[in-house]
């Protein structure tokens, strides 16, 4: 029913910047809330950004000053700006919306995820 297609990832030195985007297609009522976290093998996908449909942002302590999110709701569509790219920031990305398909109940979406590397 819905389709969260991200780009953007890749390979960058660290001190490099990087964009994601992440478009949402198929039956979609309202976007609640837009988001991205990222998981390294082994560990739990943990929210690095998040913007809510009132326009409020949350961000993860550990990118807060160099990650930004920002939308563009008429396209479905939202993206992570992130700059100062650490070794550290290496994992694979995903996006994730929370989404109403009518009045009704909301639901949660995932990306396919992209790989973000970063070298030292």
């Amino acid at each position: 029913q819905v389709q969260l297609v991200e780009s953007g990832g890749g390979l960058v030195q660290g001190g490099g910047s990087l964009r994601l985007s992440c478009a949402a297609s198929g039956r979609i009522f309202k976007i609640n809330v837009m988001g991205w976290y990222r998981q390294i093998p082994g560990k739990q996908r943990e929210l690095v950004a998040r913007i809510i449909s009132g326009g409020n942002t949350n961000y993860a302590d550990s990118v807060k000053g160099r990650f930004t999110i920002s939308r563009d709701n008429a396209k479905n569509t939202w993206y992570l700006q992130m700059n100062s790219l650490e070794p550290e920031d290496t994992a694979v990305y995903f996006c994730c919306a929370d989404l109403q398909h009518d009045l009704g109940a909301q639901f949660r979406y995932w990306g396919q995820g992209t790989q973000v590397t970063v070298s030292s």
